[in-house]
């Protein structure tokens, strides 16, 4: 007559008790959304540029194959910006002959302010066409057309 005591038997064993294979999704949704909100808010810092009041246009978007397309601007003072450095036209042509040394298939980005005279904007495109570059685009804004 004796008692058992728990522990014998296909009773006593817990169930479960084994490697759980299940993977707890918490802590990569909250890594997640601090990536998300750290690369919300660096994102727009990393477009800067020379502001300019761009022309509206209804053209599409052009696909960006390449990986660093060279940018010049042109503000309605008639100043021209290579990047965020100012440049006369004469030492424009300088750089982008250099550059089109090294890799003459880069694309090359003109922005020019809506009041600027075509002249000048027709000066710039010459001078970076003049310096070896094809492949050439004026910039746009396409939310708005004008009628």
């Amino acid at each position: 007559m004796g008692a058992k005591l728990g522990g014998g038997g296909k009773r006593g064993k817990r169930r479960g008790s084994g490697v759980v294979s299940d993977i707890n999704v918490t802590p990569l949704v909250d890594v997640m959304l601090v990536l998300l909100v750290i690369f919300m808010i660096t994102a727009p810092m990393l477009t800067a540029g020379v502001p300019v009041d761009l022309p509206k246009a209804s053209a599409k978007a052009i696909q960006q194959s390449d990986t660093s397309p060279l940018e010049v601007s042109v503000m309605n003072s008639g100043k021209i910006f290579m990047g965020e450095t100012e440049v006369t036209i004469e030492r424009l042509k300088g750089i982008l002959q250099a550059i089109a040394a090294e890799t003459p298939d880069r694309r090359v980005y003109i922005k020019a302010d809506t009041t600027l005279p075509y002249g000048n904007v027709m000066a710039v495109m010459g001078a970076v066409s003049s310096s070896g570059f094809t492949k050439i685009a004026l910039i746009t804004d396409p939310r708005e057309v004008v009628k």
